[in-house]
């Protein structure tokens, strides 16, 4: 074990302080990365001539790009985690991320053509940098067979959707109202703010994130050199079998960013009390219900597995997508009623929203969980990154089906995206305890932890 490990946290509220210093970067970086999210696709087809121009493109070219853009944001999380675990250890990878996503959200904010390559390019490899090593800090903040884990990711879960909240909010309104690079120019103010909070917070991340360097442990170093045992080869198996289901799951999910955005902004009648609310504002719908919903969805997972009833994360995870599938039916019924009316009510998406969010709910912040209970230590950044990427297909896919939808049309899009969600989810459920074998009792005996009763473990450097 590293020396670092031997150091003791100080604990806010029941957990490290650390875990709120990553808490407030991550809520930074989701507000300039949903901000910008919220605006792309409806900058992409503006009409060049109107009063807030954007590029003119057609639906399914900005779906394409929206799809092509969110996969490689975080299948570059492939990398950034093997440059953590490699090089730089995953303190530093965030930093570097930082600083190229100031630059990227700053250049987009310039109105050329090779700003916004450039820039999106440098958000890209910023994410990368930053998002699964940030991730894998907050799962070293814990030791092994902590009970808070779960709830500490639902905590760091919350911080990314406050960002999101407010930058769906904030952002979305200006660059819809004031400007589409002034939104741009906003974000980038957003990630400024965060890597100024990273950086002053460092004291109490001393013992995570560090790079084995060639000074440190060599036993350390020989062991990560081990072939894995079969114990990790099984778990490393269950993980790649939940890793279908984030396919799944966020190929339905990021809807929202593009073809449920246009469907907002083009089907649905916005208007209340004789003010139309922006289209971008329904992003910040699912936000908002993490935000309220977040704490209360952990506890009842918590408690159901203190009374012994089922709670295992990969039975979560399906029941999440599950739920999140339930929700699409809500999008079926608005495109019926714009089929029959010629325009849509909002309370179908704010319910689609409500259901997703639960759903989400259900499987994102657990399967980060899972993947620092599972995943062998000499590979956490890498499988970190293998799960970002996994999400990033399914980003893909989700602007593969969005472009489908001009053909397919929106019905038999959002339909058929509802049961396939809900038959998949129950067809993994029938192999769930086979699964839970193979991962040898990783979420057996948990317990609460703290720094008094067994030293810390640095899980980049263990």
């Amino acid at each position: 074990m590293a020396n670092s490990a031997t150091l003791k946290q100080k604990e806010l509220f029941g957990h490290p302080v650390g875990l709120y210093v990553l808490f407030f970067t991550e809520m930074w970086e989701r507000f300039s990365y949903y901000g910008m999210r919220a605006i792309l696709v409806l900058y992409l087809v503006a009409e060049t001539q109107s009063e807030n121009a954007g590029l003119g493109w057609s639906n399914g070219e900005a779906l394409a790009l929206y799809g092509w853009y969110t996969m490689l944001v975080y299948v570059a999380s492939i990398p950034g985690g093997w440059i953590a675990d490699k090089f730089l250890g995953q303190k530093k990878s965030v930093l570097v991320g930082g600083v190229l996503l100031v630059l990227g959200h700053g250049i987009l904010s310039v109105e050329e053509m090779w700003a916004f390559y450039s820039g999106l390019g440098l958000i890209i490899s910023g994410v990368g940098m930053l998002k699964p090593n940030i991730s894998t800090m907050v799962g070293g903040l814990y030791k092994q067979g902590d009970i808070r884990r779960d709830k500490g990711f639902t905590i760091f879960y919350i911080g990314i959707n406050l960002g999101a909240f407010l930058s769906s909010l904030i952002v979305g309104y200006v660059g819809e109202v004031h400007g589409w690079h002034y939104g741009f120019g906003l974000a980038a103010i957003g990630m400024a703010l965060g890597l100024i909070q990273y950086l002053a917070g460092q004291k109490h991340l001393k013992h995570v994130g560090n790079f084995l360097g060639a000074s440190e442990n060599e036993l350390d170093k020989e062991a990560m050199k081990k072939p894995l045992t079969k114990v990790e080869k099984d778990r490393v198996v269950v993980l790649f079998v939940s890793f279908l289901l984030v396919i799944v799951f966020w190929g339905a999910f990021e809807q929202a960013g593009g073809l449920m955005n246009i469907y907002a902004s083009e089907k649905t009648n916005r208007m209340l009390m004789g003010w139309e609310v922006p289209a971008s504002w329904f992003q910040s719908l699912n936000a908002m219900f993490i935000i309220f919903l977040g704490t209360s969805v952990a506890l009842y997972w918590a408690n159901r597995k203190l009374k012994g009833k089922v709670s295992s994360s990969l039975f979560k995870m399906i029941v999440g997508l599950i739920i999140m599938g339930t929700g699409f039916f809500f999008m079926t019924a608005a495109a019926a009623q714009y089929e029959s009316n010629g325009a849509s009510a909002m309370y179908w998406l704010v319910l689609a929203y409500l259901f997703h969010t639960v759903g989400e709910l259900c499987i994102s912040p657990v399967a980060l969980s899972y993947i620092t209970k599972l995943a062998p230590l000499k590979y956490a950044s890498l499988m970190m990154g293998v799960y970002f990427a996994m999400t990033g297909f399914g980003n893909k896919l989700a602007g593969l089906l969005g472009e489908a939808s001009e053909s397919l049309g929106e019905f038999a899009i959002f339909t058929g995206i509802a049961v396939f969600c809900v038959v998949f989810g129950f067809l993994v459920m029938i192999f769930r305890k086979k699964l839970e074998k193979l991962t040898h009792g990783a979420e057996d005996n948990e317990r609460i932890m703290h720094d008094d009763e067994t030293e810390g473990i640095d899980l980049a450097n263990n």
